[in-house]
């Protein structure tokens, strides 16, 4: 029997398709107008453009300002995502494995990085690392970016784990293999994709951050972040544009890897 539409959906489906491309519209036109602008051969970010160059982009990659910034982001930002996928991954296995008092509780306290007030999470940070000695180093901006980064491992590896067989491991150990190694061989190629998003969702975290890294970097750590913002401060020239346009496009990448795996998980559950 041919399912029919209710009159109300027929009639409200054209509106909410026009909403749902103006809401888009919303979102992606201001990250789209600046990208013609890096390519602007003009000093100003204005449109009409005065011609097409990539001289922004030999600005940006001959500057003594742009490139160790990010080179500084480069540095920062890997080791950043590793631990975050570490401690994201072991925390959200450990809390998926046995229901305890307290759990949710413990669920929280991870995931409060993401939610709390950023300036709330870089003060509390920055006093805290000062009694130990961890301002203006690199190894302070890297514990600091990780903690912002975990909630997302978590989150994303806790959504993996949902849709995870444990007779899998049950079958493993019945077959002698100890819980690390079950884990290493069986756990985790399962739920692979899940702490590959996770990992990426840590890194542009990471790679985007600048509230924590004003708190915490001496000035010959400025982050690609920081030294944008300090770009619209002090001297607005169309580089910025062209850093911004190089982000967007890491952006995506990031985004296409995600979709990929997603993906891929989709096919993994199916399989099994």
């Amino acid at each position: 029997m041919k399912h029919v539409e209710p009159l109300e959906i027929r009639v409200l489906r054209p509106f909410l398709s026009l909403y749902s491309l103006a809401l888009l519209m919303f979102l992606i036109v201001p990250i789209l107008v600046i990208i013609p602008l890096s390519f602007n051969e003009g000093s100003f970010l204005s449109y009409p453009l005065s011609g097409l160059s990539l001289r922004w982009y030999r600005e940006f990659f001959n500057s003594s300002d742009w490139m160790p910034a990010l080179l500084n982001s480069l540095k920062i930002a890997p080791p950043a995502t590793l631990l975050a996928t570490v401690l994201g991954t072991l925390a959200a296995v450990g809390l998926s494995r046995g229901e305890f008092r307290g759990k949710a509780l413990i669920m929280a306290i991870m995931i409060s990085p993401m939610v709390a007030p950023v300036v709330i999470v870089a003060v509390g940070l920055y006093f805290f690392f000062a009694s130990w000695g961890l301002l203006n180093t690199y190894a302070g901006l890297v514990i600091a970016h990780a903690v912002l980064g975990v909630p997302f491992v978590v989150i994303t590896v806790n959504a993996t784990l949902q849709g995870y067989d444990r007779n899998f491991t049950r079958a493993a150990a019945s077959l002698g293999a100890t819980p690390w190694y079950g884990f290493k061989r069986v756990t985790l190629p399962l739920i692979a994709p899940g702490v590959l998003s996770g990992a990426l969702f840590a890194f542009a975290t990471s790679f985007d951050e600048v509230v924590v890294t004003l708190f915490l970097a001496s000035p010959t750590q400025r982050t690609l972040p920081m030294q944008m913002f300090a770009g619209i401060k002090e001297n607005l020239n169309p580089t910025i544009a062209a850093a911004a346009t190089m982000m967007v496009l890491g952006a995506l990448l990031l985004l296409l890897a995600m979709e990929a795996l997603r993906r891929r998980n989709e096919r993994i559950r199916g399989a099994l």
